[in-house]
């Protein structure tokens, strides 16, 4: 079976990059040069708390740090987030990595 393989906009960055089925939207964000603030990785910290402009996710955790209230209103954990459609995802504090 083929890899399912969705395409994610981070805005404003106006940066695009590719994420498997099976990764997190940060472990992609990161494999793609990017950076954006995370801690805890495991969906509890809500360091890396962002909101999806478009698109559908799955969660890799039962239940993820967030409220009804916020998941309604868009809001996603990347840590543990899973892209099931190409998603645009408002992280105003992305930015590329830098190398020396």
């Amino acid at each position: 079976m083929p890899t399912i393989i969705h395409t994610v906009t981070v805005v404003p960055l106006d940066a695009s990059f590719s994420v498997q089925k099976d990764a997190t939207l940060l472990q992609a964000l990161e494999a793609a040069g990017l950076d954006a603030p995370s801690s805890c990785r495991n969906g509890t910290c809500r360091t890396c708390i962002c909101r999806l402009q478009a698109g559908t996710v799955a969660y890799a955790i039962e239940w993820p740090g967030l409220s009804f209230d916020e998941q309604r209103e868009g809001y996603i954990l990347p840590c543990v987030a899973l892209a099931r459609s190409d998603l645009v995802v408002d992280m105003p504090l992305a930015r590329r990595v830098q190398f020396d």
